[in-house]
């Protein structure tokens, strides 16, 4: 399963990877509300214990550290060591966190040890999504619990359809991503989720919409934050991709037109922008 997963591998140990970091703070700050409310779906007690996946940089994981407590652990996993690098540099001493460069779909992962299977989106990226969720259901205990989130459609995500529908007319349009290959979107639809965790053998399988509003970009002035949402937009995500062999008079006209789709937006230090995603839960069987 890891030679399946070796385009993402790739790509989360070099220029993804290191974009992330470059920006991790912002990136976190992005994100927080939703890590927030699945760690509410989960409900970690004192003394559980939790498998983060795809834990990036680790603030879910320390989150999740703070909830189990001394008594508890957590293991956050990434496939990208740039990612958990920074991840053990931010980690305080004494956190339950520990941090592994694995492949949670195939990782040799201690069995029935977990009471959590925790994510925020760091789900949807498996060659081969049911096998990658079987392989993690066993480590879960009898009767352990999942939860994690998930984008919504990229329609419904402003930190996509904002700068993409800016460059309309600009740069050619490519062609629609199959929306089942592996990506930030290929858990929109919620049918297909509850189809993937049913066939990997999970039970009790709940899936809530969950929205909110997105710091993007930061600054001292409404200006600065407008200009460092425009530079985030074209550092990570698809704007960066699609812009990536263009001339410099075709990326200058795209900065000039997103930048004031973000300027539609309201905000003062950083840009306000809308998130969609959805909040997963489901039990390993008891018996």
């Amino acid at each position: 399963m890891a030679e399946q997963n070796a385009d993402q591998i790739a790509d989360w140990n070099g220029q993804s990877g290191e974009r992330w970091v470059a920006y991790q703070a912002r990136l976190d700050a992005m994100l927080a509300a939703f890590g927030q409310a699945a760690i509410e779906a989960a409900a970690p007690a004192t003394g559980e214990r939790v498998l983060d996946v795809g834990c990036g940089a680790g603030a879910s994981s320390l989150a999740l550290a703070a909830r189990v407590g001394a008594g508890g652990q957590v293991l956050g996993v990434d496939i990208s060591e740039p990612l958990i690098g920074r991840a053990r540099a931010l980690a305080p001493q004494d956190t339950p966190a520990l941090f592994r460069v694995a492949d949670a779909s195939s990782a040799e992962l201690p069995e029935g040890a977990f009471d959590i299977l925790f994510s925020r989106f760091g789900v949807m990226f498996f060659d081969d999504s049911t096998g990658a969720f079987a392989h993690m259901r066993r480590a879960l205990k009898p009767g352990g619990r999942v939860a994690f989130v998930c984008w919504r459609g990229a329609g419904e995500n402003d930190w996509v359809r904002l700068p993409m529908g800016a460059i309309k007319g600009i740069v050619p349009p490519t062609a629609p991503p199959d929306p089942e290959a592996p990506g930030p979107f290929s858990f929109g639809d919620q049918g297909r989720v509850a189809r993937i965790l049913t066939a990997a053998g999970f039970t009790d399988i709940a899936i809530a919409p969950f929205d909110a509003s997105i710091p993007f970009g930061e600054g001292g002035t409404r200006d600065a934050a407008i200009d460092d949402a425009v530079e985030l937009a074209f550092e990570v995500g698809p704007l960066s991709r699609a812009l990536a062999d263009q001339p410099d008079d075709i990326r200058a006209r795209a900065s000039a037109a997103v930048r004031a789709a973000f300027a539609d937006r309201p905000g003062e230090r950083s840009v306000m922008i809308d998130g969609a995603a959805w909040i997963v839960t489901a039990r390993n069987p008891a018996s």
